[in-house]
């Protein structure tokens, strides 16, 4: 009997050093998050165990060693029918509409409705915007609001929304503060958003949850969850920090490296996030979206002259000899051959919004 309670009390055992933090938040989006994962597996649960209570159900019924009973003109029954297809299409119905409202309620895009359950939003609070950057492998935190920085931890005011921007320097990660929100990517190129509120106080763990190397394991950062003192405080030992972050410092920062220490930057440099969204941080590299402009001019070269009056403002180039300035700098002595290739390129019927100046 005592051997009976130990075999039935060990998967107890087993889960008493877990951490449940999914089932118990210490934010409101990441608290919803987690009902959503209880009703769903609430609601297949339904069909799951009586198919695994009648399993066990017809392995003892109808056991060789037992005379079954013998119906060889048995083969329908309507009311059977009815129990096999309409509870699990009423589970399906039901599991939909609670998905469906709940990722709609949900969406890391969407500003928050509330700052708990309890707690409604206060319109004239602004959420705070930090600006997360993925490296190989490590976090960056940058605050537009303060002009600070820092790496591998990051700081927030309890019951204020934060409001996070991400994007990577390397290949797609995965941030993830399981307290607060879902996961979300972090990609190259682009910018994604992630909206959330701590409810609590106290420090908590970030990490990347999508493997992205050797460093993975290692990729960790510390979230502060503080009071409006606290965070006032954590502010000021940022900006005590002798450290600055400008261009030439985030391509040093940009470096492959693992097990980081907690670093602290006291100023950003105007612009950095852009550039690091544009891909452009280094003064040897093209910015995205100078990029795109030139592939609108096609190219370039006289040839996308055309194309020019046809993506006339998208482009932020009023004068054609100004890209090539800047593209083709051995061609600014052809000013005339120039424009009467361009007027020869263009249909007779296209009109030209400017004409090029003159020197």
């Amino acid at each position: 009997m005592r051997l009976k309670r130990i075999w039935l009390g060990l998967p107890l055992l087993l889960l008493s050093g877990c951490n449940l933090v999914l089932f118990n938040p210490a934010g409101d989006i990441a608290k919803q998050q987690g009902d959503l994962i209880i009703y769903s597996s609430v609601l297949m649960l339904i069909v799951i165990l009586p198919v695994l209570a009648l399993t066990v159900f017809f392995a003892f019924a109808y056991r060789a060693s037992k005379q079954a009973r013998y119906e060889p003109d048995w083969n329908h029954s309507v009311s059977l029918e009815i129990v096999i297809w309409a509870v699990p299409l009423a589970i399906i119905i039901c599991l939909a509409g609670l998905t469906w409202v709940a990722t709609h309620r949900l969406d890391p895009y969407a500003d928050l409705s509330r700052i708990s359950k309890t707690k409604p939003l206060d319109p004239d609070v602004k959420p705070l915007t930090i600006q997360v950057v993925a490296m190989d492998w490590k976090w960056l935190f940058i605050y537009p609001e303060y002009g600070i920085a820092s790496v591998n931890e990051v700081a927030g005011i309890v019951d204020r929304p934060v409001e996070w921007k991400l994007t990577s320097t390397t290949v797609m990660n995965a941030f993830y503060l399981p307290d607060m929100a879902g996961m979300i990517y972090a990609m190259a190129g682009m910018e994604t958003e992630l909206n959330g509120v701590m409810n609590a106080t106290g420090d908590y763990r970030g990490f990347a949850s999508h493997y992205n190397g050797t460093g993975f394991s290692k990729m960790d950062f510390q979230f502060k969850s503080l009071d409006e003192a606290g965070f006032d405080d954590w502010v000021e030992t940022v900006r005590q920090a002798p450290a600055v972050l400008d261009r030439e410092t985030f391509v040093q920062l940009d470096q492959p490296s693992i097990n980081n220490d907690v670093t602290y930057y006291n100023s950003v440099a105007d612009g950095l996030w852009d550039r690091v969204l544009n891909m452009c941080v280094g003064d040897d590299e093209m910015c995205m979206h100078d990029m795109m402009m030139v592939d609108a001019l096609g190219g370039g070269g006289i040839e996308g002259l055309y194309n020019r009056e046809l993506y006339r403002g998208i482009c932020s180039t009023d004068d054609p000899r100004a890209m090539f300035a800047i593209l083709r700098p051995d061609l600014l002595d052809r000013a005339d051959e120039i424009q009467v290739a361009r007027m020869n390129l263009l249909p007779p019927e296209t009109t030209l919004i400017s004409e090029p100046k003159e020197n």
